[in-house]
């Protein structure tokens, strides 16, 4: 018997999870979008995954430029998620951001800054998992943006 679209959602909300906006450049043009679906993989190579919708403009480019970014939320860029998780065109717009040495964009302020090359691409249903090698890695002390039964949460 298949599961219920609803009943899933509710399941998977209950685990609580980091907040990150995965960005890439294409052809001069910026795109990013948020994305709870990362997770490290290896670290021989250093590898993570993120789960991207094929529907959405970011999937396409991040295939097409064979690299991104990962940005991982601090607790004071709420805002920054819910723009990036919007569908306006003008994400961008009024968030700080640095290019990275890849030539993506990462989000200034975030408690740290992945740039990865594309390592592999597979399918995972309506999603494409995108395995990413880490070429650079940059930190900084904050607390996280923490996302739990559909709601941003502090850690205790």
């Amino acid at each position: 018997m298949a599961m219920d679209e609803g009943e899933f959602r509710a399941a998977m909300s209950h685990f609580a999870s980091g907040v990150t906006v995965v960005t890439t450049e294409h052809e001069g043009k910026r795109y990013g979008m948020t994305v709870a679906s990362f997770a490290s993989l290896s670290l021989h190579p250093p590898l993570v995954i993120v789960c991207i919708e094929k529907s959405v403009k970011s999937h396409d480019a991040i295939a097409a430029a064979g690299r991104f970014g990962v940005s991982i939320l601090a607790l004071d860029q709420k805002d920054v998620s819910g723009r990036f998780a919007s569908k306006r065109d003008d994400k961008f717009d009024g968030v700080a951001v640095r290019e990275g040495a890849l030539g993506v964009p990462l989000i200034e302020g975030a408690i740290c800054t992945l740039e990865c090359r594309i390592h592999q691409q597979l399918p995972g249903g309506d999603h494409s998992i995108f395995v990413g090698e880490v070429v650079d890695a940059q930190m900084r002390e904050a607390a996280p943006l923490v996302y739990f039964r559909s709601a941003y949460r502090e850690l205790a």
